[in-house]
């Protein structure tokens, strides 16, 4: 059974992330964790008067989030009976990011999946937001960044931008395997390159990834490391009608680097697709072990 993590703050953007990801996995056996945060903010210096007035706000806002968690779950089951779903609600009065790292690790969270604003969620990750503080601070579990209004599913064609310079860790791999089995989806690879010739260990690095998908379609396309990253991926994801962008985490590597593009936020007008990030190196994954031919 999956295991994912939706936060939510019950704005529009979260709840077509929760709906986004009920449909993408609907013939999958998975069970939702849907978490709403607040935060009690009291004064710094406490008298008894404050400490009263401290629990009466802890109080409203609590069944606030209860209450909105139940319309959340209500909504949520009576367009989902048929799948293999089971929802669960958690409120808490604790900061975002940590309470998402205790949740993950309490119930082994598969995935974590996340709505971001406006009409790209790779816009609102980029130029900040909750979505971006906990893509950079969370490195337990994959993340799926889903902007508004998503109707790319199922996911038959997904991009995979990479310029080969890392070694692909298995557990990493698993996931994006993970994703291209859901209805046997086309992966294509876009290769990041300045157009020299691949270095030794790029060379052995390419031949080990296209070795592991060896049983899954896939293709790739090189794009011009010296241009706007953002725009030639973002054109050849528009233009090729794909279904989902993904990347894998590294410390100092190439989703850094291209998180520092100043012409960054010119992608938000252009990309509509969820966007997968994957940590290099996972506490917990997706289990798939893919049959190899």
């Amino acid at each position: 059974m999956k295991h994912i993590l939706v936060p939510t703050d019950f704005s529009k953007n979260a709840t077509d992330a929760l709906f986004y990801a009920t449909r993408l996995f609907k013939n999958q056996e998975c069970t939702f964790y849907i978490l709403n945060t607040f935060e009690v903010k009291t004064p710094v210096f406490t008298s008894r008067i404050n400490t009263n007035k401290g629990k009466e706000l802890y109080k409203k806002l609590s069944a606030e989030s209860e209450s909105h968690l139940k319309e959340t779950l209500h909504s949520i089951v009576r367009v989902t009976e048929d799948y293999k779903h089971t929802f669960k609600t958690i409120s808490i009065s604790k900061p975002l990011i940590s309470t998402i790292e205790k949740t993950i690790a309490a119930h082994k969270i598969d995935l974590l999946v996340m709505g971001t604003k406006g009409a790209s969620g790779i816009k609102e990750i980029f130029m900040g937001s909750n979505t971006v503080k906990t893509i950079e601070a969370i490195n337990s579990c994959p993340i799926l960044a889903v902007p508004e209004n998503v109707d790319c599913y199922p996911i038959y064609h997904i991009a995979f931008a990479t310029d080969f310079s890392y070694k692909y860790k298995k557990d990493s791999l698993k996931t994006l395997h993970y994703f291209c089995d859901l209805e046997n989806a086309i992966l294509k690879i876009i290769y990041v390159s300045d157009h020299n010739e691949l270095t030794e260990e790029q060379y052995k690095n390419r031949s080990e990834l296209e070795q592991y998908f060896k049983s899954t379609k896939h293709g790739s396309i090189c794009i011009n490391k010296n241009k706007s990253l953002e725009k030639e991926i973002t054109n050849i994801t528009s233009y090729l009608e794909f279904d989902m962008l993904a990347m894998i985490k590294y410390r100092h590597g190439f989703i850094k680097k291209l998180t520092h593009e100043a012409v960054i936020k010119k992608i938000g007008h252009r990309t509509k697709i969820p966007f997968l990030i994957i940590p290099d190196k996972l506490i917990n994954v997706i289990y798939y072990e893919p049959v190899v031919a």
